[in-house]
């Protein structure tokens, strides 16, 4: 099926299926092949060639043929203009913020984010390139507004928040963000294009790890920035030609086949994240749970405005037990794995215990150690049960 031209006619669903794949010309095969090479062919005089250009196939660090079927779906996807992938969601994330931000600038991001951003922000250009940032609560708008500077250049948020789930008003920032001629950045990670589009809420940019919900099988690495061609140009030539952080083709081939069930996927993940937070909820052991579907989270009614069909496949709960009780409780998994990362089809796990670096921005009730769960799309029974069996065999109570 070609794609060409018909795009903004067609539902998520049909997008994550055909924008980005047509027929192979050479093969007639249904679906793009890989394409492993890491040079091309040049033109009769390439003389007069730009060699740091994106624009054209030349050598796989300036951009390769997986690469930019990828970066078609992805921006169509999260409805933007452009799209520019890299290696790794951290790539994506400091490709961006290398990319935009000079010395002297100022830059405001959100008190719960990825720990990379924390660094990059707080300590790398903070410290090594003197770039000037400003740690906020970005769930209250007001708190972003009150941080404004003359030279504020960019906002970045991420909302979901990692790993409190906080959650920000991307419009609202917006406005703020734009009123003062600064730019919004959202890593939108945890939500997935499939729940929310920032780039359609009035930010900027989008970002994303494709590591995580968009490829979905736990077997590659790559990241996104999506955004206007005008900004997205000056990210390909510095980030991307320059800096090198360019995707391998095969990382883009894996990540754009399972990006084709990224809509399958999720509507699981939020199917059961919910059904899982609920159970949660009603444990005589368990302290406390964040979810922003839950209605009891701070951040609801800004999630249910912005959030749709779901709210995402993570959730954070906290147990009322001590240190080694909590690792006790994960040895006894058997369903659900002790693994970093998120988004996968598997759930897994991971104890983030009481000495975190940046628990001084947390809410109290996660200073006593929590779990991040990535809800994986297996039978939500089988999830709570592991759950249930895991936490009665670490000598904790628990009710049906």
């Amino acid at each position: 099926m070609s794609t060409q031209g018909n795009e903004s006619a067609l539902k998520f669903a049909t997008r994550a299926v055909h924008v980005g794949n047509e027929v192979d010309k050479d093969s007639g095969a249904i679906k793009r092949p890989i394409t492993m090479a890491n040079s091309y062919a040049l033109p009769y005089d390439p003389t007069d060639m730009n060699w740091s250009s994106a624009g054209a196939n030349l050598y796989t660090r300036n951009g390769g043929t997986n690469q930019k079927y990828l970066q078609e779906r992805v921006a169509s996807l999260e409805g933007g203009e452009d799209c520019v992938v890299l290696a790794s969601g951290v790539a994506a994330l400091s490709g961006l913020f290398f990319a935009l931000l000079n010395k002297g600038d100022h830059v405001i991001f959100s008190s719960v984010t990825y720990i990379a951003v924390y660094r990059l922000l707080n300590e790398l250009l903070n410290n090594k390139f003197g770039v000037e940032t400003t740690i906020v609560d970005t769930t209250d708008p007001a708190n972003v507004e009150a941080a404004i500077r003359p030279n504020t250049k960019l906002i970045h948020i991420e909302t979901p928040g990692n790993p409190t789930l906080m959650i920000s008003d991307i419009a609202a920032i917006a406005e703020i963000a734009h009123r003062h001629g600064a730019l919004l950045s959202v890593d939108n990670t945890f939500a997935s294009p499939f729940n929310q589009r920032p780039i359609e809420l009035g930010a900027d940019f989008a970002v994303e790890s494709l590591t995580k919900y968009i490829n979905g099988h736990g077997d590659s690495m790559g990241g996104a920035i999506i955004g206007k061609t005008e900004y997205l140009d000056q990210i390909r030539a510095q980030s991307q030609v320059n800096l090198g952080g360019t995707i391998s083709p095969f990382n883009a081939w894996l990540i754009m086949r399972g990006s084709v069930t990224l809509p399958l996927r999720m509507r699981q993940h939020n199917e059961n994240a919910m059904a899982v937070a609920r159970w949660l909820e009603k444990q005589p052991c368990v302290s406390f749970v964040a979810y922003p579907g839950l209605e009891n989270h701070k951040g609801h009614e800004v999630a249910k405005k912005q959030m749709a069909p779901g709210f995402g496949g993570v959730l954070s709960f906290g147990l009322k037990a001590d240190h080694d009780t909590h690792n006790k409780f994960v040895s006894h998994l058997k369903v659900i794995t002790s693994a970093v990362s998120l988004g996968h089809d598997e759930s897994l796990i991971v104890f983030l215990g009481e000495n975190d670096e940046r628990q001084y921005l947390y809410p109290e009730e996660f200073h006593n150690g929590f779990f991040r769960f990535s809800v994986g799309i297996e039978d939500v029974e089988d999830i709570i049960g592991d759950l249930k069996q895991a936490l009665e065999k670490a000598g904790l109570e628990v009710t049906e």
